[in-house]
């Protein structure tokens, strides 16, 4: 005689129902009545094949905003950061402010990258919203709206900057916004910006000096040493960088004309070939830089 787990089992839809019965004869034992009732049961095919469903179909993923920000932090490209920075913003995830900030920034980087400047723009005013390294986030929308021309506009969020970054973030501020006064020929203002940063610099005091002194020099005022500026200035990695912007036209106005030819030079190509967005900002700079190559005597 056959015994009854010989016969297929089968589940009602939803759990409900027991094992059924076996035939006459085969057992002496009935199936245990249905907790919820009778009900038209499952064919075992049936049931095979919702097994089978409930097995393959995934569970969707949550997607998680630091796991979104990290993409876009990676991206090799301004249109897929753009994406992976909207979806992360977009998670039904809790969204603290800190990764909110963040999330926008790679949005902004994106747009700044495009030149799609005015959304750049309007991306990092909504973090200035959030407060969360308020300075850093004004030099974003300084950088955006200098592109698009609004040069008092970049005034402004620069000026904010400087007044509510931490002491060791403010010379750079101060210095951030003499550059932008002396690239668009307000020498005076420029004057005073750089004199603060100086003041208040500590490692990149160099740079700051030297750039004071190009303003000084745009006035007509005595510049000091203008050797011992660009000695103090190299021996800085301060000097490398925008640091030869500076060092290319103190050497012009001292008269040192191949390290006047170098280091301009070495700025224009570090500046055109590096990141687009680094590229993108400095655009005014390079513009200057190449005007002063070409006033330099060619000849030996």
């Amino acid at each position: 005689m056959r015994k009854a787990k010989d016969n297929e089992a089968s589940f009602a839809p939803g759990g409900s129902g027991g094992l059924r019965a076996g035939r006459r004869g085969e057992t002496g034992t009935k199936a245990a009545p249905s907790p919820r009732g009778r009900g038209k049961k499952a064919a075992p095919s049936e049931v095979k094949a919702e097994r089978r469903t409930a097995r393959r179909a995934p569970r969707p993923k949550v997607e998680i905003p630091e796991e979104m920000l990290s993409r876009a932090m990676e991206a090799l490209t301004p249109r897929a950061r753009a994406l992976w920075a909207r979806r992360g913003l977009a998670c039904r995830a809790p969204l603290d402010r800190t990764t909110q900030s963040m999330l926008l920034r790679q949005l902004y980087l994106a747009y700044f990258e495009e030149e799609r400047f005015e959304r750049a723009a309007l991306i990092a005013e909504q973090a200035v919203a959030l407060d969360v390294l308020p300075d850093v986030v004004h030099q974003d929308a300084a950088r955006a709206k200098q592109a698009t021309g609004d040069v008092e506009g970049a005034i402004a969020h620069l000026r904010l900057a400087a007044r509510l970054g931490p002491p060791s973030r403010r010379a750079f501020h101060w210095w951030s916004l003499g550059s932008l006064y002396y690239l668009v020929g307000r020498h005076e203002e420029a004057v005073g910006a750089l004199a603060r940063a100086a003041r208040w610099g500590t490692r990149d005091k160099p740079l700051y000096q030297g750039h004071l002194a190009l303003a000084q020099i745009a006035l007509g005022q005595p510049p000091g040493d203008l050797d011992e500026l660009i000695d103090r200035l190299v021996s800085v990695p301060a000097g490398n960088g925008y640091g030869r912007f500076v060092l290319g036209q103190l050497a012009f106005h001292a008269r040192r004309w191949d390290d006047a030819r170098q280091w301009l030079g070495a700025f224009v190509h570090r500046s055109t070939i590096g990141r687009p967005a680094m590229a993108i900002a400095l655009r005014g700079e390079v513009e200057v830089a190449r005007q002063m190559l070409g006033r330099i005597d060619p000849s030996p």
